[in-house]
């Protein structure tokens, strides 16, 4: 029997890759690619798409890089002493500012434009960061698409509402009365989604979920909790997958809940 080779106590055995062949090799390097174009394009698309809404974009990218780029030379040289060896440094530095700041500039204006639009808080909650969270859209609906949506988490359930203040405020008082029957003491919050007084902006929905609610709920009471919601009957209302440019055609969908909303 071949010895196996001794390894030393607490070190990790080294576990060898297989060999790639050529063509595997070769459609690697394709996939890359083609992953590096598409990440391009989309960069592009971003670029041209916030450049349009947002005439300070390009100044305040420059601005951003010749500021940490020069911060970043300035004290390498003051600590170092070195005038060449931290130029590439500071370029990279500066590089990742201005990206940074072309990164908030764009969802700040993808905010701005779908602001007021049917499905605008949907788009938002859909991407909220945060494995604690679990959305079910659409919980209520109105027939001219104001919506409230439900949010489960550590601060508990969290209703979110948009659309005409008037209808969703009477939308999220129904819900909060159905939601209070099954969950008990359970702290439910609603948050009406708008630019008005006591209405939290569409651009701050995100940091107000993540940073001004309490945790009230550990994760094994939070997954309790959604077992419960769990038992209530689904509602099936149609929404769009993002938000509604004015204007656009109602698609039939949307057609279908008013009809039966009628």
């Amino acid at each position: 029997m071949p010895k196996t080779p001794a390894t030393k106590p607490g070190r990790p055995v080294r576990v060898k890759r297989p060999k790639l062949s050529r063509a595997e090799k070769s459609a690697a390097r394709k996939e890359r690619r083609v992953k590096r174009r598409e990440t391009f394009s989309s960069m592009r698309q971003a670029f041209t798409m916030t450049r349009a809404t947002d005439k300070r974009l390009i100044p305040y990218l420059v601005m951003s890089f010749v500021v940490v780029a020069a911060v970043v030379y300035l004290l390498a040289v003051l600590i170092t002493g070195h005038l060449y060896l931290f130029i590439p440094l500071a370029l990279a530095a500066g590089a990742l500012a201005a990206l940074f700041m072309f990164s908030r500039r764009a969802q700040n204006a993808a905010y701005s434009e779908a602001d007021g639009q049917p499905g605008a808080a949907l788009y938002v909650l859909r991407n909220l960061r945060g494995s604690d969270w679990k959305t079910t859209e659409a919980v209520a609906a109105t027939a001219q698409l104001d919506a409230v949506h439900r949010l489960t988490g550590r601060p508990g359930v969290v209703l979110v509402g948009e659309g005409s203040p008037q209808r969703v405020r009477a939308l999220l008082a129904q819900e909060k009365r159905r939601l209070s029957r099954l969950i008990g003491d359970t702290p439910i919050y609603d948050v009406l989604v708008g630019s008005g007084e006591g209405q939290v902006p569409l651009n701050k929905l995100n940091a107000y979920l993540l940073r001004k609610l309490p945790s009230n709920l550990s994760k094994a009471e939070v997954a309790g909790l959604n077992r419960r919601l769990a038992a209530l009957p689904a509602t099936r209302m149609p929404l769009p997958p993002g938000p509604i440019p004015a204007g656009a055609k109602v698609r039939t969908g949307q057609r279908a809940m008013r009809r039966r909303a009628g």
